[in-house]
């Protein structure tokens, strides 16, 4: 069931002294930990079997992406995808230096036969599979946080082509400021099987726990010039429609890390996470009327984002970002 290979990837973006999270992954024989900087980062900043890439050893890589990345942006985190890349990386995990690892720590295989739920659902609470807390992932529609899902009714056993992996986080896990103003309690999911979630159901993921397959690469690319608490959940959001696609599921895996979160002022996260709570169904709507099967994932993912530009979900700097990105994956020959 565990996914081990020399050419997985870890990438992290820190500001931070090398933290719990970090020394644990660094330990990790089956993995190689990439951890990018930013200029808030300690100047000294080591940690042992980690790649670390400073603001300025950054400038020494030859991407065009380096130069036109804001600084202390945790977008810069793409840089780090684009190392592993070119280190020939055949899947990339996503975490964040606040998530400690637990003792069976993995993902899934990609291709296996899974509790699966059934396709053309919409959005769902994934949550509501493994607690029976109210509690929603951040990005959920807020219209749907009091709606009882029971998922269970609409699960079956099938075959499946998994292209991204979500594994949940006990604790402090990924909910939005609405759930933490006004609750605020820890939260440790149940264990259960792994579940895949059919084609038009749709769920929020982020970058804290991820594992994503080589073929969906150019899917990493992190909106930049949208607000902090938006920009991977803005990126789920795309690359679910696109998954779809070309035969791709999304799955998500028990609680194998405990987030013990970096500081955070609830009030600038609500604030950030407006445009999400505002556009989070329209973006997968217009994706999914902008995407053409018979052309590639890169193409789509211009398409797309063109589109939500069109609409002024996104800002027309990003799409200069985004070329930049596709440019340096046609370079390294993804």
């Amino acid at each position: 069931m565990e996914i081990r290979n020399k050419n997985n990837h870890i990438v992290i973006t820190s500001i931070n002294e090398p933290t719990e999270g970090v020394l644990l992954f660094s330990k990790m024989k089956d993995y190689k930990l990439i951890v990018i900087g930013d200029n808030k980062s300690p100047e000294n900043w080591f940690c042992k079997n980690v790649d670390y890439y400073s603001s300025t050893n950054q400038l020494k890589l030859n991407f065009e992406l380096v130069n036109i990345l804001p600084y202390n942006h945790y977008c810069r985190k793409m840089i780090g995808y684009l190392i592993a890349i070119k280190n020939g990386a055949e899947y990339i995990i996503d975490t964040d230096d606040d998530n400690i690892p637990k003792l069976d720590w993995c993902f899934p295989e990609f291709e296996g036969t899974y509790e699966t739920i059934e396709e053309n659902k919409g959005f769902v609470n994934i949550y509501q599979l493994y607690t029976k807390t109210k509690i929603w992932a951040r990005g959920l529609p807020l219209k749907l946080i009091n709606t009882d899902f029971k998922l269970e009714d609409f699960l079956e056993e099938k075959k499946c082509n998994v292209g991204i992996w979500q594994g949940l986080a006990d604790g402090d896990p990924d909910v939005d400021a609405i759930y933490r103003l006004t609750n605020d309690e820890p939260c440790f999911f149940n264990n259960r099987k792994p579940v895949v979630i059919g084609k038009n159901t749709i769920s929020p993921f982020n970058t804290q726990n991820t594992i994503i397959k080589k073929e969906l690469f150019p899917l990493l690319y992190l909106p930049t010039y949208v607000t902090f608490r938006f920009t991977d959940i803005l990126r789920g959001l795309v690359a679910q429609p696109i998954m779809w696609l070309y035969g791709y599921e999304l799955g998500f895996t028990n609680a194998t890390v405990v987030q013990k979160r970096n500081p955070h002022d609830y009030m600038i996260d609500f604030i950030s996470e407006i445009p999400m709570f505002e556009n989070c169904e329209k973006v997968v709507e217009i994706v999914s009327e902008n995407i053409y099967k018979d052309k590639t994932i890169e193409f789509n993912l211009y398409s797309a984002y063109k589109a939500l530009l069109k609409e002024n979900i996104i800002e027309k700097r990003e799409l200069l970002v985004l070329s930049k990105w596709l440019e340096d994956l046609k370079k390294i020959n993804l």
